[in-house]
């Protein structure tokens, strides 16, 4: 027996799914024959909205999702530091160059 290989379904199609399972007006077997998926993934999927469902409505009144706190003082210490780094190692690596024998690549 060949085994199926594994697919990704889109967040649309599991969406269509799982609100086409919470209609109730075909069976789990019919919407498996006629999505092409598996009966208990179908019941996870409308689980899945049923228990998220509540988050729809506690976004913005854009739509958008709210974008997460985000410190800007510990990502700009954070881009001095990689920065400062990256000064550094650029500083050392001709003379590591010269004394390995290598090229230096090309700018």
């Amino acid at each position: 027996m060949k085994k199926r290989a594994r697919r990704n379904h889109s967040s649309a199609l599991k969406a269509k799914v799982a609100l086409a399972a919470i209609k109730g007006d075909r069976t789990l077997a019919q919407l498996s024959e006629q999505f092409d998926v598996h009966p208990s993934q179908i019941t996870i999927w409308k689980d899945q909205l049923v228990e998220f469902a509540a988050e729809v409505f506690e976004r913005g009144s854009n739509g958008k999702a709210r974008a997460p706190a985000v410190d800007i003082k510990a990502l700009h210490a954070k881009i001095g530091e990689l920065t400062l780094e990256n000064d550094f190692l650029e500083a050392g690596a001709p003379r590591y160059r010269q004394e390995a024998g290598g090229a230096s690549p090309p700018r």
